[in-house]
């Protein structure tokens, strides 16, 4: 080919080359056309293929949103009955809620009630008054007395609960038999989690009564090591004091009566009353005076003896009584005298009293001769009256002695003395020593001899609260001292509340069983109707 157009002439060369390119113009405009065909073909299919997809897309999303539309519609009506449903369950709550409050009211004035119905009838009957306090469970219930671990912790289980603030539950179980719960009903049951000021504003209006004219006992009783003096004093420290005065929420019994005592007596005229205290342990059945002093005056503990006067009441000749101004002073002597009480660490208890505490607390009060056990018609005179009395005789009224009016200056002043008269109460509060059992407590020597001598003066209370129980002929008040010491409170005319102690261990199981067998007894005693003295009245005018 290029052989032929190297022989043609130019002309003939670009014509050629010019008809080859229109040629092939030619040829890419069809295969442009062509292909733009094809394109344009293409397009068409795929947007009527987009077309359909897309009615198909929206017809499916149509049919989802009226379904999701339908169960948003269905929720919130649900939510609306679930509304209206809680509203209709809160408008029943709330009125069963002021249902129970209202139940709950009328049970607490019910109860109140049949409480001041079966203190009425207490009073009534003479019973005695048995309150129980629990104690908690304490790092030594673990580790006296036991060398096997697991021993320990059997031991140290908790057996004994306050079921109710009437009740007491113990769970009482042997290796190889049933669990078998016993109950035992009191006036008041004191879980371990009451504090000392829940267990005194049950015992506050015995003092009341005290300042009303009678006698009142208060004896804390039960095992060693389960909080009788701590129910009583409160805590006791290193130093020998029973309880920190500054940390008045743990002060027991005591110290709080006594506080509650001067209180009441401070609404009295001044004048009008005097207090005396004395205090006395029993130790291996000996009495000994905690406040007596030798020829020093330093004290110390001298023996003494109860005997029974003619009218028929106990009585310790040579005891010595001092004579308080208020609660200070008063809570200066029992200290004193407690660094006497005799105590000795024990397995059970590092600080176990061995005696008996009693201490007695004598309110005389003077009240005008001529309204003597009737009505107070003229008490502003009578307030002066004694006033002027206690002026002009201090010491000899006192002294209680019978020659008073004889050394009177004047007629007048014997005529005074005559129209006044001495009204005396007593407030008897009573540690007694915890029970023991030997084998428990580990004591040899002198402290198993106080042992035996503790166990059998608390054997010889039981006798005698159930002699008088049974109402017998003959009452052995003189099987021990402290029975002898304590006739008028158990048998006589006195308000008596015994504060029942108990260890809630397994450990302790035996004796917390004794201690409620003797609570439980101790109800069962009917002494006759307390006896009031004769305080003068007061008018229905004032």
């Amino acid at each position: 080919q290029y052989q032929g157009l190297a022989r043609r002439s130019t002309n003939e060369v670009l014509q050629l080359y010019s008809a080859h390119g229109q040629q092939q113009k030619l040829q890419r405009s069809s295969v442009v056309t062509q292909l733009h065909g094809q394109i344009k073909k293409r397009l068409k299919q795929d947007l009527k293929s987009l077309h359909s997809f897309a009615l198909e897309l929206l017809k499916d999303f149509q049919h989802q949103s009226k379904t999701y539309l339908y169960q948003i519609l269905t929720a919130v009506q649900g939510i609306q009955l679930q509304n209206e449903a809680m509203q209709i369950f809160q408008i029943k709550a709330f009125d069963l809620e002021q249902s129970l409050e209202e139940v709950t009211e009328r049970y607490e004035k019910e109860k109140q009630k049949r409480r001041a119905l079966h203190n009425s009838l207490v009073e009534l009957r003479g019973n005695i008054r048995v309150h129980c306090r629990i104690r908690p469970l304490l790092p030594f219930d673990a580790a006296a007395g036991h060398s096997l671990s697991q021993d320990r912790q059997s031991f140290s289980e908790k057996v004994a609960y306050a079921a109710d603030d009437e009740t007491v539950l113990v769970k009482c179980s042997r290796p190889g038999h049933a669990s078998i719960n016993k109950t035992f009903q009191f006036e008041r049951v004191y879980n371990a989690s009451e504090s000392q000021d829940t267990v005194f504003a049950d015992v506050a209006p015995l003092l009341t009564s005290l300042l009303d004219g009678y006698n009142v006992c208060i004896m804390a009783y039960g095992q060693t090591g389960s909080g009788k003096t701590y129910t009583m004093l409160g805590p006791q420290l290193e130093e020998n004091f029973p309880y920190a005065i500054e940390d008045e929420s743990e002060l027991g019994i005591i110290p709080r009566a006594t506080q509650e005592v001067f209180r009441l007596l401070s609404e009295k005229p001044l004048g009008s009353y005097w207090v005396e205290v004395s205090i006395v342990e029993v130790y291996n059945n000996e009495i000994f005076d905690l406040l007596a002093k030798d020829s020093c005056g330093k004290v110390f503990g001298i023996k003494r003896d109860v005997v029974t006067t003619r009218e028929g009441k106990s009585d310790v000749p040579l005891l010595t009584y001092e004579t308080v101004e208020n609660a200070s002073e008063f809570l200066h002597l029992v200290n004193r005298g407690l660094q006497l009480r005799v105590s000795h660490p024990t397995l059970v208890h590092a600080h176990s009293s061995r005696s008996h505490l009693v201490v007695t607390l004598t309110i005389t009060t003077i009240v005008s001769g001529d309204n003597f056990g009737t009505s107070w018609e003229d008490e502003q005179a009578s307030h002066r009256l004694s006033k002027e009395v206690s002026c002009i005789f201090p010491q000899k009224m006192r002294d209680n002695s019978s020659t008073s009016s004889s050394r009177a200056s004047s007629p007048v002043q014997l005529e005074a003395a005559e129209k006044m008269k001495q009204v005396k109460t007593r407030l008897q509060l009573v540690d007694l020593a915890g029970s023991e059992c030997v084998g428990m407590s580990g004591v040899t020597g002198a402290a198993l001899r106080e042992t035996s001598f503790i166990n059998r003066s608390l054997s010889a209370l039981a006798d005698v609260l159930g002699a008088i129980a049974e109402q017998r002929a003959h009452v052995p008040y003189r099987n021990s001292k402290l029975t002898h010491l304590l006739q008028d409170s158990i048998g006589g005319d006195a308000k008596l509340l015994v504060m029942l102690c108990i260890s809630p261990g397994q450990k302790y199981l035996t004796e917390s069983m004794q201690s409620l067998g003797f609570g439980t007894r101790a109800r069962q005693v009917q002494r006759g109707q307390g006896k009031k003295k004769n305080f003068p009245v007061p008018s229905k005018t004032k």
